[in-house]
C-alpha cells in the first residue's frame, strides 16, 4: 500500500474543510488544486477542466467560476480523499 503523503498545515486545513460536516461553502479552488497536486496527479485539460487521480480513482473537475468549489465537488473530493486513506488530523 502506498504511503500517505505528508501534508503541510495549509494542505491539512484544506483537507479539514473538505471533510468537515456540515459542508463548508468557502473552500477555494486554488487551495484544492494545490492539495490535489500534493496527494495525487493533476492534468489541466482545456477550458478549465482538470483530470485528477488520487490513489486508484480518477475524476474530472471543472474550475468553479466563483472561486469556491460547489457541494458536488466536495462530495467527490471526500470520496477520493477517504478512498486514498487521507483523513483530517486533529490538533
Amino acid at each position: 500500500m502506498a504511503e500517505t503523503p505528508k501534508l503541510d498545515a495549509h494542505h491539512q486545513a484544506t483537507v479539514q474543510r473538505i471533510l468537515s460536516h456540515p459542508t463548508s461553502h468557502n473552500i477555494e479552488w486554488h487551495d484544492v488544486l494545490s492539495l490535489l497536486g500534493q496527494v495525487g496527479s493533476v492534468i489541466e485539460e482545456k477550458d478549465g477542466v482538470y483530470k485528477v487521480t488520487i490513489g486508484p480513482e480518477t475524476e474530472t473537475f471543472r474550475a468553479p467560476r466563483s472561486g469556491d468549489i460547489d457541494d458536488q465537488q466536495v462530495v467527490d473530493l471526500r470520496r477520493m480523499l477517504k478512498g486514498a486513506g487521507i483523513n483530517a488530523k486533529e490538533g
